[in-house]
């Protein structure tokens, strides 16, 4: 393993396949992601002070931690939801081949 300082991972939920196609799609497009992964996911919370509970599907954005910034402002400007979840982890450690792909798949 490798150090990954300067990689990480950003999440994110939608409810909808369209709107999860079309973040991972506007994120690797413009570089701002390596690889976007989606999966379904049931989600319980509270919302206007009412427990909520629905499907919804979570992206898993790898890229640089660079480019969290940035990626997280295209997310929210494209994103659905009033109050979007996006978060954001650096890596610790990582496969060093898989960390130069998401360096030369970003863009910077």
């Amino acid at each position: 393993m490798s150090d990954a300082t300067g990689h990480g991972m950003l999440m994110t939920t939608v409810s909808a396949r369209a709107d999860a196609v079309r973040i991972a799609d506007i994120l690797i497009g413009e570089k701002l992601a390596a690889c976007v992964q989606m999966m379904p996911v049931e989600s319980f919370y509270v919302w206007d002070g009412k427990k909520q509970n629905a499907a919804e599907l979570l992206l898993l954005v790898k890229t640089r931690t660079g480019l969290f910034e940035a990626a997280i402002a295209r997310i929210k400007a494209v994103h659905p939801y009033e109050v979007p979840e996006i978060v954001a982890t650096s890596f610790t450690a990582g496969f060093a081949p898989y960390l130069a792909w998401i360096d030369a798949a970003t863009d910077g």
